[in-house]
């Protein structure tokens, strides 16, 4: 490994596209920290900066048959950081602007328009809500909230241990509570109750 310490950035780019993990591991040891605080002074966030380069090595390794040789490294990370920088900050807006007008629009609806909700929209949402766990964590959730099997009940019948139940349905539990939250708290108290 100390040899890859002497190699120049070309030479680790050649041996990089070749599918050589230690030139992989000499190019990340070389550039991480240079890059982190590259990413850290545009995003100031430790854990952001930390998925945004977790996210370039990535694409460095899996795209590096892609990499032309002639290609100067350290401007191609810095380039691929800043380029990923700015993605994250466009997605994160997008997001922050739709949770904005989100919000607007329910403060703007008031109470009436929320009251007027029918109870079987409410009721499809939560359903859709529960179709999008897991399958072995669906199934679990709905022996237990739909059926109400007990933890053993559904330990039996599923051939699993009741220690299995209680962390599926808790897992769920975990899942669904944040999302079905702004549906009514009627609702989700009902699904609850156990």
């Amino acid at each position: 490994m100390a040899e890859y310490a002497e190699y120049t950035d070309r030479e680790l780019v050649a041996q990089l596209k070749s599918g050589d993990q230690a030139a992989f591991t000499e190019i990340y040891d070389r550039y991480w920290s240079p890059m982190y605080i590259h990413v850290y002074k545009m995003l100031r966030s430790r854990d952001d900066a930390m998925d945004v380069l977790q996210d370039m090595f990535s694409a460095l390794w899996l795209k590096a048959a892609d990499i032309n040789p002639e290609t100067k490294l350290s401007g191609h990370l810095y380039l691929s950081a800043r380029n990923r920088v700015f993605n994250f900050i466009q997605q994160n807006k997008v997001k922050n602007d739709y949770l904005g007008s989100v919000a607007a629009y329910m403060t703007e609806a008031g109470t009436e328009t929320m009251d007027a909700l029918d109870q079987r929209d409410m009721a499809e949402a939560v359903e859709a809500e529960i179709a999008n766990l897991p399958p072995r964590m669906r199934e679990v959730f709905e022996l237990s909230r739909k059926h109400n099997l007990t933890h053993k009940e559904i330990a039996e019948h599923l051939n699993i241990s009741e220690q299995t139940v209680r962390k599926q349905v808790q897992n769920a539990l975990r899942i669904l509570k944040p999302k079905l939250h702004a549906i009514g708290a009627g609702i989700a108290i009902l699904i609850f109750i156990h």
